[in-house]
Formats: C-alpha cells, structure tokens, sequence
C-alpha cells in the first residue's frame, strides 16, 4: 500500500477524511490537503484511472485491518483427520473399542479415517473388509455422514466419516 510521497502517480482521484468525494487533485495538492488535516494520503485503489487516494490516520487503518485479521483467523475451525485402523476380521469387543475412539473423535469435530490392512490371502475377501467398514458407519451415524465410500488402494480400504455439523462443540 502506498503512504504520502511513495505514491507515484501525477494525479489522484481524493476522498476526504469523512468519505466525501473531493474530486481530481494532482499528487502535491493531495498531499498539501492531508498534512493541514494532520493525516496521511493512502492509495486505496491504485489500478483505477486516475488512482483513487483517501485521507485518514494510516497507524490507525493499518491497526484495524490487524484486528480484523485476528479475529478471522480466531474463528478458524480446524479440522484433523484421525484414524482408527481395523482388520477384516476383527473381534466383537476390539471393533467396540474402535467404535468408541471414532465417536469420540467425532463429537469432538475431527474427521475419521477407518482403515483396513489386508494381509496375505486376506485380500482375496475384501467384502469382508466393506462389511467391518459398513458396520462402523452405521453406528456412529447418529453424529456423522460418510464422506467418501469404502474404497481400496493397494492393500488397504479407506472410508472417511466427517462429524455432523450440529454435534460440533
């Protein structure tokens, strides 16, 4: 952004101190204007014919665009993706224990990643594998949507399961 005499262009287009159009100055009368006023000529719209400069305090501006920045950035949701690994044929209380991690994942707001190893000849049935997927899918529906279906790459099956916007905290 571009302050008093770093500003290269011969005319500008003013704006007051409290928003009135001025109208075409050349670049010395703009800047005779802003130092009576006790404040600093900023160029807000430099590729406009001819540039558009304003009057006003610059600390200040420049002040408040940093707090708008903190701000936005303070509302930032963060998003992890966690995972929660499982094998085709997974007993009743270790896919339980599973289960669990991936709810509390879930009500917390982070994405879950459930994913299958297939092991030797253990590929040779991966429905199996959907099935354990499936299965964990549907039980943590209540706070959760699919975001993308079971699906393999190499050895392994994916599914990712993403939290209910209303269950967020």
């Amino acid at each position: 952004m571009f302050v008093n005499e770093n500003i290269r262009a011969r005319e500008v287009r003013l704006i007051g101190a409290d928003g009135d159009q001025i109208g075409v100055k050349s670049k010395q009368e703009a800047l005779e204007m802003a130092r009576s006023a006790e404040l600093d000529l900023v160029m807000v719209a430099p590729n406009a014919k001819p540039p558009v400069c304003r009057i006003m305090d610059y600390g200040k501006y420049r002040f408040e665009q940093q707090k708008k920045e903190k701000e936005a950035r303070k509302k930032q949701k963060i998003i992890n993706l966690k995972e929660v690994r499982l094998s085709p044929n997974i007993e009743e209380h270790d896919f339980n224990t599973k289960l669990r991690n991936a709810r509390k994942f879930l009500t917390k707001g982070d994405k879950v990643k459930a994913a299958i190893r297939f092991r030797g000849r253990a590929i040779t049935h991966s429905e199996l594998g959907r099935d354990v997927l499936m299965r964990l899918a549907k039980e943590c529906e209540d706070v959760s949507n699919i975001e993308s279906k079971p699906k393999m790459e190499g050895r392994s099956m994916f599914l990712i399961l993403a939290p209910n916007a209303d269950n967020e905290k």
